[in-house]
């Protein structure tokens, strides 16, 4: 598992940027869950990363609020299935933080076809309730 974690197509981040710690686990497993360290912690600094262009840091940090990214991972009794956990939700925070911002809304008004149908449906619907009423 250890290696540079592969954000998307542009971005990389080297194994030494990345810190783990590992420690015990809460919650089942039996025996096994006092003595293995299978909780994972992975620290990311964004700040402080070389891997990330200036713009898309920009951007992360603006969007992040904090300078360092900790993600914590113990949904599984394995330190490898964690670790493989919390890379995967580092990668996908990193990508949602670096996206572009969506386009803006170009604002449109109602065909007068739409205007047209949408008044005689009202029109109908208002005639047959009056015609549903008592003299």
């Amino acid at each position: 598992m250890p290696g540079p974690l592969v954000v998307n197509d542009s971005v990389v981040i080297p194994d030494a940027e990345l810190v783990w710690r590992f420690s015990r686990s809460s919650g089942p497993g039996g025996q096994g869950v006092n003595t293995t360290d299978s909780r994972v912690e992975l620290t990311f600094d964004v700040a402080a990363s070389t891997a990330l262009p200036p713009a898309l840091k920009e951007r992360a940090l603006g969007r992040l609020g904090a300078g360092t990214i900790t993600i914590a991972a113990s949904e599984y009794r394995s330190q490898l299935r964690n670790r493989e956990a919390a890379a995967h939700r580092l990668a996908q925070q990193l990508r949602e933080a670096m996206a572009p911002p969506p386009k803006r809304r170009r604002p449109t008004k109602p065909s007068r076809g739409a205007v047209e149908r949408r008044i005689a449906t009202k029109k109908q619907r208002s005639d047959l309730k009056r015609l549903r009423r008592d003299p």
